[in-house]
């Protein structure tokens, strides 16, 4: 049988376990030590060159000088950005609608409003039209404008960041980058997360370079890596006993999971040529099959990572077993859960892909495929039923018809032609 291709699983370089070693024989098996710090200048290395015009050869480079401060997780870097920004209870955060929760949970931590704003069509991302229509009518509503802006990179796929910038600094408020799934995505040349005042990234299992989990924090300057870093350290004052004037939290990164992200550092340039590779092959081998149409980039100044390949299937297109799609509960490993925690108490809901979608998944599931659905639009969901929210349709359309196929490093040529032969399969 056919071994299981996962959806995306970071590959290991081989030195990640010489760093880690080096860890253990120095006895750096705590929240911080030389694997922090040296992963921390190798992400700032990253980060900070610039494509000039677009070319790659290395004498058509400028530098930024953002500094990065490496965390527990994606989540947190959210978390303690939203609160360098000033967000606290009562105030109210826009945020792209098309995304993962970890983009919104944080502002609901801090007692805050989530204002979701809904996608332009060709990114998928943050509709920059809608985000000034939203500011103008919360400092209508509230008397002052929000606190921050996040728009998120979608399965890599980068902003209209330019604009967004635009708005924010007419308007004075922060953006917060959410670029945890665009590692290495490029804007005119520029890596995403460079732009607005923080820039957030993950390094989740999944995402382009792995530390098991974890996630770093781009900033402006010395000076907010430095706040940053008193925040993800407990806020501890510089007293020879644990002195606290302000809450702080546990999240600073540990040494044995950066020096795995250390080795991932020495293969990420693979790692994003590889994805980049992937979505060429779907592109050819899916070109000429009706129904079925591939998301790329929407122009020059677009250069995605393509950290996940997604698909849109015409609403028409018939897949084999979409009769019985939606017809049982969930009860095995889906979304990157190890199973079911909490049980659903109906296989339905009242926003979900169409039935051939869920047919196309199923399909696959039972070749050892993984393939998922788009996120869930935010303000479609349950526990944010009351937030406000600024919407034209294009994340609820595309969650309707979009699916996720594989693309990490493990995932060969051979893999795709014999995920796209399994498509054509599922066709009726």
């Amino acid at each position: 049988m056919r071994d299981r291709i996962l959806l995306c699983l970071a590959h290991m370089s081989g030195k990640e376990q010489d760093f880690i070693k080096e860890a253990f024989d120095q006895n750096w098996v705590v929240p911080l030590g030389p694997n922090v710090n040296g992963f921390e200048k190798d992400l700032e290395d990253f980060v900070n060159e610039v494509k000039v015009e677009g070319k790659n050869q290395k004498d058509d480079v400028a530098y930024l000088d953002k500094k990065v401060v490496a965390l527990s997780a994606g989540t947190a870097a959210v978390h303690l950005a939203l609160i360098a920004c000033g967000v606290g209870a009562g105030d109210e955060v826009l945020v792209q609608s098309f995304t993962f929760c970890a983009s919104s949970h944080p502002i609901t931590y801090l007692g805050a409003t989530p204002v979701f704003v809904d996608s332009e069509r060709e990114s998928w991302n943050m509709d920059p039209d809608l985000l000034e229509e939203a500011i103008k009518d919360r400092i209508a509503k509230t008397g002052r404008p929000p606190k921050a802006i996040i728009p998120v990179a979608l399965y890599g796929m980068p902003y209209r960041i330019d604009r967004i910038m635009e708005i924010a600094d007419r308007y004075g408020i922060p953006v917060i980058e959410d670029a945890a799934e665009g590692l290495g995505s490029r804007y005119r040349g520029r890596v995403l997360g460079t732009f607005g005042k923080y820039g957030v990234l993950s390094f989740n299992g999944n995402k382009m370079i792995t530390t098991s989990g974890g996630g770093a924090l781009i900033c402006d300057n010395a000076d907010d890596k430095n706040t940053i870093m008193w925040y993800a350290t407990q806020a501890r004052e510089s007293y020879p006993y644990y002195q606290h004037e302000a809450i702080g939290y546990n999240y600073r990164m540990s040494n044995i999971c950066a020096g795995i992200g250390r080795g991932q550092m020495t293969i990420i340039d693979d790692h994003i040529a590889h994805h980049k590779h992937v979505q060429e092959l779907y592109c050819k081998l899916l070109k000429d099959v009706e129904g079925i149409t591939m998301h790329t980039n929407p122009g020059g100044d677009f250069d995605s990572n393509f950290w996940l390949c997604t698909a849109t299937l015409d609403p028409e297109l018939r897949i084999k077993g979409q009769e019985n799609a939606y017809k049982t509960i969930i009860t095995g490993a889906v979304g990157g859960a190890a199973g079911v925690i909490h049980a659903a108490s109906t296989a339905t809901t009242d926003c979900q892909p169409n039935d051939n979608v869920e047919a196309l998944r199923v399909f696959l599931d039972k070749a050892n495929i993984e393939a998922r659905p788009l996120w869930k639009p935010m303000h479609r969901q349950p526990v944010y039923k009351n937030a406000p929210a600024y919407v034209n349709g294009v994340s609820e359309e595309f969650f309707k018809v979009g699916i996720c196929l594989p693309a990490g490093p493990w995932v060969t040529d051979d893999d795709v032609r014999y995920i796209v032969d399994s498509i054509k399969e599922a066709i009726v």
